[in-house]
């Protein structure tokens, strides 16, 4: 009997998130063929976004275009979802693991009564069995798990499944009627945005992180210079923001966000474990360090014992150099 997948789709700052694209790959992980995907994108003034995104996969898209749904309001938005959830049925709900994420997907699965696992970062098959693999104690450990029974409810991890490639036969997209609730326990007044960085941090495909050793605000200059030569984003660890060199929302570790890029430079960083909490799942780690015995050159693949105010620098001339 075919199901129905349901991807809820992600939209900041007027572009489609990439790990929508992810979660829409991982379900092609575990449907079967005669199995229905349908992706639901909430917004204002979106409809290039969702045609964008109906050149990814056969199905639907379901578009609740809104003032009321321009500024994230988890109330907001999961009246929304819920009229999705209540017409499909469906078998399994999939979100990033974003801060979106991380708040709707609980709601989605407590109304399901479904089962939910979080921070997924591989999928695959063992015979007749679904297998998802998520991350423990701060990256020490791994565990796999599977649903036994009842809808379920899936977030991906940021910048672990591939994205889904475009297709030659488009979604179709259906435009859905909304009306607000008329009543609201919290409203968004206004949002602040405390960083200006072209690439967002959890998705970046690389990423300049700064610890201490950057030793003031303006030591973040030729980490954000190196950072737009590579199109990459700036980090930090919580000591240099603890320090004020730099916004918490730049925070990579325990307490802040996790990152899995492809390639992450740590400069000036000596290695806490909470900081590798947040990067240790990096394909490629580069350390640039004054100190030969700082715990970061442990984990990285690339070491360089040098200034970072020297070495930084020079990086960015050489990569000018050979992307030009």
């Amino acid at each position: 009997m075919s199901k129905f997948y349901i991807v809820v789709a992600e939209v900041r700052d007027g572009k489609l998130r990439q790990v929508t694209l992810e979660a829409l790959q991982a379900i092609s992980l575990v449907k079967e063929d005669d199995d229905f995907v349908t992706t639901v994108i909430l917004g204002h003034q979106i409809m290039d976004i969702a045609q964008q995104l109906s050149e990814h996969l056969n199905g639907q898209v379901y578009v609740f275009d809104h003032m009321d749904l321009k500024t994230y309001n988890a109330e907001i938005h999961f009246t929304a979802i819920k009229h999705v959830l209540n017409t499909l049925n469906p078998h399994a709900v999939f979100l990033g693991h974003t801060a979106v994420g991380r708040e709707l997907a609980p709601m989605i699965a407590a109304y399901l009564e479904a089962g939910q696992l979080s921070d997924v970062i591989s999928i695959e098959k063992s015979g007749a069995e679904i297998l998802y693999t998520r991350p423990l104690y701060a990256g020490k450990a791994f565990e796999i798990k599977k649903f036994t029974d009842g809808p379920q409810v899936v977030t991906i991890r940021p910048n672990n499944i591939a994205a889904a490639d475009t297709v030659e036969l488009h979604a179709q997209i259906i435009t859905k009627e909304f009306t607000p609730p008329s009543s609201l326990r919290s409203v968004v007044q206004d949002v602040i945005r405390k960083t200006s960085g072209k690439v967002d941090l959890t998705e970046a495909k690389i990423v300049v992180s700064g610890g201490r050793g950057v030793k003031s605000v303006d030591g973040f200059r030729p980490l954000q210079e190196l950072a737009d030569v590579l199109n990459g984003a700036v980090g930090a660890s919580r000591g240099a923001c603890d320090a004020g060199y730099c916004d918490y929302a730049l925070q990579i570790g325990q307490t802040g966000k996790v990152v899995t890029p492809e390639i992450y430079i740590a400069c000036g960083i000596s290695g806490a474990i909470q900081h590798l909490a947040g990067m240790s799942q990096s394909r490629i780690i580069i350390a640039i360090n004054k100190d030969p015995e700082a715990p970061i050159f442990k984990m990285a693949d690339y070491g360089i014992v040098g200034d970072l105010f020297v070495v930084v620098p020079l990086l960015t001339e050489e990569f000018k150099k050979a992307l030009a």
